[in-house]
């Protein structure tokens, strides 16, 4: 089954082509051209001057639809579907902390579901290893510092599919741990933190490579004090994650993080279980969460609990704050592709897998393909 997508705006590579086709056989994309000269296709598809961009990829989100990544199987399926219908093809399954049994079972539960669904790309680990007075919708009672026994658990029972961690550089033995999941293959995220900017370096020249959430749940920007922040806005090696619900960060503040690090943002959901779903009381982690007007926040203390975010919607609204579109969509696609080590995917270049999403102007999405499938 072969299927031709035409007369569209094709956005990948950091580049806007007009009047664009994609050709998509045998699951990935077979050829790539302009203008009205266009091959055969079982299935031709007017892009009605839409946007084609690759399928998005969510490298930090816990469920949504009503369920969260954390109850099992049947609860990731559904908040994959939930979230596939806005774009994201593809996604890594972040894991909130829980007692380290718990979170080892997860994760390899996880790896199970990736060696039967190839568009669950992993596990994230958010915690345990965790700041407690920067802990968020984390149970405090569960943070602890990463000792070599818990990583090797925790690396174990990944059997290779830990694509994710998030942890607090300052704890005891921080060092060490980031050395050994970078080891492993593991991109070590710095976050729920208290680091400063120095702290925060050292972390980076031990190996870690991203920012989680930027903003939240670290110490802020001070002209005296710059943070984890600025340190990794200094360092092209570190990928910054951004969650652009116009709550955990203010939009126009997002559009400076665009300018100031360029091809370096990745625009994750952080979506928990009322992604797509009513507002109401929800669970997060065993933290008693309620959702008003789509703002998720902790019963105890109101802390943000995650978001009700699709990757689509934080798409159009960084457009909307004045980001460059081709720089919006490699947010969504190469840039959180290749910060877990994925390099071939995110792009619709010739030879890569079929995963496409198909945007009217308004950039609501029209219609989504999984290595060449339509969903």
């Amino acid at each position: 089954m072969s299927t031709l997508v035409h007369s569209v705006r094709l956005v990948d590579d950091g580049r806007v082509t007009p009047d664009a086709w994609v050709l998509f056989q045998g699951g990935r994309v077979s050829a790539t051209g302009v203008g009205a000269d266009r091959p055969a296709a079982d299935e031709i598809v007017d892009g009605e001057s839409g946007c084609l961009a690759p399928g998005f990829i969510d490298i930090h989100g816990h469920g949504g639809a009503g369920a969260s990544y954390d109850d099992g199987p049947g609860a990731i399926r559904a908040a994959r579907a939930l979230h596939r219908a806005h774009g994201t093809t593809r996604a890594v399954v972040s894991l909130v902390t829980a007692s380290l049994d718990e979170l080892v079972s997860r994760t390899a539960m996880v790896a199970d579901l990736v060696a039967e669904d190839p568009t669950i790309l992993g596990s994230h680990l958010e915690g345990p290893f965790l700041d407690p007075g920067h802990k968020g919708a984390h149970t405090e009672a569960l943070l602890r510092a990463p000792d070599a026994a818990s990583v090797a658990r925790l690396l174990d029972a990944g059997r290779g599919t830990i694509r994710q961690i998030t942890l607090a550089p300052e704890l005891p033995g921080a060092g060490v741990a980031i050395a050994r999941f970078v080891e492993a293959g593991v991109a070590v995220a710095i976050g729920h933190t208290a680091a400063d900017a120095a702290t925060s370096r050292r972390a980076f020249d031990a190996g870690a490579t991203l920012l989680t959430h930027a903003f939240n749940a670290m110490p802020g920007i001070h002209h005296r004090a710059p943070g984890p922040v600025i340190a990794a806005l200094r360092d092209d090696r570190v990928v910054l994650e951004l969650v652009a619900d116009g709550v955990h960060v203010d939009l126009d503040l997002i559009a400076v993080v665009f300018a100031a690090a360029t091809g370096r943002v990745a625009l994750i959901t952080d979506a928990m279980a009322a992604a797509g779903a009513d507002d109401g009381a929800y669970d997060l982690g065993g933290l008693a969460v309620t959702v008003h007007e789509g703002v998720a926040r902790l019963d105890d203390g109101g802390a943000i609990a995650g978001s009700t975010l699709t990757q689509d919607a934080a798409l159009r609204r960084v457009v909307k704050a004045g980001v460059p579109l081709a720089a919006a969509v490699a947010a969504v696609t190469s840039t959180p592709a290749r910060a877990i080590g994925r390099p071939d995917l995110g792009t619709l270049r010739v030879g890569g897998l079929a995963d496409a999403v198909l945007l009217g102007a308004d950039l609501e999405v029209r219609r989504v393909w999984v290595a060449g499938t339509a969903e």
